[in-house]
């Protein structure tokens, strides 16, 4: 039949997306007061942010294992490919290597080293190798190959959430004294580190418009026969809508020669580890084709 592309909610994809090019997503989890709720599948609550009682954790070996025997077996033993949330924010990754391992060599694991779009472009684009026929090692490397490509640039309001959750990485010293500031961050080798200060919201914004910027022109560089406009740049934001606009437009001015920049609201796991008025960009070089409809939650 055709290998067949597995991933996790943090993927952003819309689900008529995936159905149409046969991706399944496995929820990861969200826990409210000791309440499981699984991203894309259970409502959220409205006050998600507000107390300490909400944690996360990722795909069950469980889970994933029958998630990957079902579409192993929906391939025909073709095989299959699952590209997941990086594993240095998640526990899905290593959770997916032991279900690979009960299921055989047919099942291959890629850590995407990164979330939402970047991670979910992964996804397309591997998706699209397998639709086209392309054999497991192909639509594995598909998958390898853009993950690589992705830069991904944070600015969060406060570094309790990241804290909390302990996704601060390096970025942790910043703690304390920080708070008065707006940290830049960025995910270098799938960690959450930091990449600058800024001292105001304005600042921060400017300095992620301008981080889009020179990695743009960097990965066309380094892309032989990538166009300026081949490259797709998406911005996320948690309840910030109004800062994320501003972002967009200030990346279509600058960056004119590229076609179209996605502005989506960012699902509840990685969401409640950024906290309200976060905002993300993504750039990934060669990477043009990203539709309008990518997220379900695009604005």
């Amino acid at each position: 039949m055709a290998v067949v592309v597995v991933t996790d909610s943090s993927c952003g994809l819309e689900p008529e997306v995936a159905a149409d090019l046969g991706i399944r997503i496995v929820p990861l989890h969200v826990l409210v007061d000791g309440l499981d709720l699984r991203d894309g599948v259970d409502e959220m609550p409205a006050n998600l942010f507000v107390g300490a009682g909400i944690t996360t954790s990722g795909a069950s070996p469980g889970e994933l294992t029958d998630a990957y025997a079902q579409a192993l077996e929906d391939s025909d033993g073709d095989g299959v490919v699952a590209v997941h949330i990086s594993r240095q924010l998640s526990g899905t990754w290593d959770a997916g290597r032991q279900a690979a391992q009960e299921l055989g060599e047919k099942v291959r694991i890629v850590d995407s080293r990164s979330t939402a779009m970047a991670l979910g472009y992964a996804v397309l684009a591997a998706a699209r190798v397998a639709r086209a026929g392309g054999s497991l090692r192909a639509v594995y490397e598909r998958a390898v190959e853009v993950a690589d490509r992705g830069r991904v640039l944070i600015m969060v309001d406060r570094l309790d959430h990241l804290r909390r959750g302990g996704r601060i990485g390096t970025a942790a010293a910043l703690f304390g004294t920080a708070l008065a500031m707006k940290p830049v961050l960025h995910l270098v080798d799938g960690k959450l580190v930091l990449r600058e200060k800024t001292r105001t919201v304005t600042k921060a914004l400017g300095r992620l418009v301008d981080g889009a910027v020179e990695l743009a022109a960097a990965g066309t560089r380094e892309l032989p026969g990538t166009e300026s406009r081949d490259v797709a740049v998406a911005v996320h934001h948690v309840h910030a809508a109004e800062r994320a606009e501003q972002v967009a437009a200030a990346l279509r001015e600058r960056l004119p020669d590229v076609g179209e920049c996605v502005v989506a609201e960012l699902g509840p796991v990685v969401a409640s580890h950024l906290g309200p008025g976060a905002v993300g960009v993504l750039v990934v070089p060669g990477g043009s084709e990203l539709p309008a409809s990518f997220d379900a939650r695009s604005e």
